[in-house]
């Protein structure tokens, strides 16, 4: 997708999020929502959700597509990346990320962000798999951190 079209989608996507966050709700109704939302309007998302952090675990939260591991080893993967570096990460093609765990073999890029809370603690990670490489840029980063601080 073009840099011009992409830009155009999140803001439309983020309008529209920011609508449906604003009402009542849990954080978890929240992610919910944020999954299904992007699932279904961005074609190079194959897998879209979140992996709840809680007492030092990531357990599969809110997703949409193929079924997610339950839990992720601790210290391993894309997501655990995130929350330990405690930024975003994009990862062009994940058979050269080292220690990547693979859910879904067809998975090929992908993109973590760490979600926290109005103190600045981590609460998420919302993890986005393409079936495509190098799927992700710095517009999804941007753009994917504006819509995880609708969660809190």
């Amino acid at each position: 997708m073009d840099t011009k079209k992409k830009e155009g989608r999140y803001q439309r996507i983020f309008k529209q999020l920011e609508d449906l966050c604003s009402k009542e709700g849990t954080p978890l109704s929240r992610m919910a929502s944020i999954a299904a939302v992007l699932h279904h309007k961005m074609e190079y998302f194959f897998w879209t959700g979140f992996y709840i952090y809680e007492n030092n675990r990531l357990s599969a939260g809110p997703y949409q597509g193929p079924v997610a591991c339950q839990e992720l080893k601790k210290g391993e993967g894309v997501c655990w990346a995130s929350i330990l570096r405690d930024a975003a990460i994009i990862v062009p093609d994940v058979d050269q990320f080292p220690g990547h765990i693979a859910c879904d073999s067809r998975s090929k890029s992908e993109i973590a962000i760490p979600v926290k809370d109005k103190n600045g603690i981590c609460r998420a990670v919302m993890d986005v798999d393409s079936s495509l490489l190098n799927q992700f840029d710095h517009i999804d980063e941007t753009n994917l951190k504006n819509i995880v601080n609708l969660i809190y």
